[in-house]
């Protein structure tokens, strides 16, 4: 009797043992460097209510790419979509190879980073930064089924993770800029790098600071006309629901000064630091774009499939406020500009956040313009990458 008992047991026992040993192989091969390239779009896509973003009239929103915490974006001359995170410790890459624009393949270029947020494409090299370290590696477009060991740029930023994630990108002067955030909420920090945005060159030499008092940057781009950097920045945090806006800012040229910590949003002093400064000393934002609404990822419009309004207009992901009574952000905003100069903004997309419930399903990180003039818009509490169109 006992015999006849333990024998079903013991299969039982044998085929939770195999489903167990098959999930975790189906889990551990999910998340292998390299590989042939697993689909990009699942079930899981269709999931989503997308039918709740509001958008222009004309415009539509489809899921281009599935991708977990997905964050900052970079794209290659090929075609290859590359996608850091900041929760996780990949990077990813994604590919439309058979032209219905939507990405069908998916690669881990890399993994066990340290928040590896930033991520920048040039001369055939994929650029990763990490909170302390950029590494590059070579010759990625050939090798995503087998990615590269990468070699290090360099080490040498600070290694705390407070604001320590970092948005990279290369300027039109060949130089890759990367911010130092402030390791605080409000702090005067005595090295100089803390709360700047620096830059170097390509081979980790040359690094200077190229802007001082940013409090958070997570997202620059450059004017296609002008050339000149525009980057948000996140305002402080324990002043209030209403108070500091954060910033959409412009610095055309290396040493300018943006005021943190001793002024926000261009005329509100700091309570603890703001009497050692007056905020005339400082350069005011070219945009304020409301509190605590978290401005990430940017980029002028340079496509031609929108209407001629947007063009060179600036597209700005806010991430949302995390601590607000009543949430703010969590949308697409688009800035208008008018002879270089911000005249205004207003909502593009919006619908990650129920206004009745304050309850959200998606957080907009970064944006980025394809070739073909389509928008894509990174999220990475959805944990994917949208792409938006025009059709009139």
């Amino acid at each position: 009797m006992k015999s006849m008992i333990s024998i079903p047991v013991l299969i039982l026992g044998l085929m939770l043992a195999c489903s167990n040993s098959s999930s975790t192989e189906d889990k551990n091969n999910a998340t292998e460097v390299g590989g042939n390239g697993v689909p990009a779009i699942t079930e899981y896509a269709a999931t989503l209510p997308l039918d709740k973003i509001k958008l222009p009239a004309g415009f539509k929103i489809e899921v281009y790419a599935e991708v977990e915490n997905a964050r900052s974006m970079a794209l290659s001359p090929s075609g290859v979509l590359y996608v850091g995170n900041r929760d996780k410790d990949k990077v990813y890459a994604v590919k439309d190879t058979d032209g219905d624009f939507k990405a069908d393949k998916k690669w881990v270029i890399a993994k066990g980073l340290n928040m590896p947020n930033g991520v920048a494409f040039k001369d055939g090299n994929l650029y990763v930064a990490e909170i302390s370290r950029i590494t590059k590696y070579s010759g990625i477009e050939s090798k995503l089924d087998n990615p590269p060991a990468p070699t290090v740029v360099t080490e040498n930023y600070p290694t705390e993770s407070h604001h320590g994630w970092k948005y990279i990108a290369f300027g039109p002067d060949g130089k890759l800029y990367v911010p130092v955030g402030a390791p605080c909420n409000i702090c005067e920090s005595k090295d100089e790098i803390y709360a700047s945005i620096t830059r170097l060159n390509a081979d980790g030499t040359g690094r200077e600071i190229y802007a001082k008092g940013v409090r958070n940057t997570v997202g620059f781009t450059w004017h296609p006309q002008t050339k000149e950097l525009w980057f948000t920045d996140n305002g402080r945090d324990m002043l209030g629901d209403d108070k500091p806006a954060c910033e959409l800012n412009v610095a055309p040229k290396k040493g300018m000064h943006f005021g943190y910590p001793y002024c926000h949003e261009g005329s509100i002093k700091d309570p603890e630091f703001g009497d050692k400064h007056a905020c005339s000393e400082f350069t005011a934002p070219a945009d304020k774009l409301g509190p605590h609404v978290a401005p990430l990822g940017l980029k002028f419009y340079t496509g031609s499939s929108f209407p001629a309004a947007y063009k060179n207009q600036i597209f700005v992901a806010e991430h949302g406020s995390w601590n607000r009574s009543k949430k703010s952000g969590y949308n697409v905003t688009l800035v208008k500009l008018q002879n270089n100069k911000v005249t205004g903004h207003e909502l593009f997309a919006s619908g990650w956040l129920d206004d009745a419930t304050q309850k959200d399903w998606g957080r907009p990180v970064d944006v980025l313009v394809m070739p073909d003039g389509s928008l894509l818009v990174s999220d990475d509490k959805a944990n994917v990458i949208y792409r938006i169109t025009y059709k009139g």
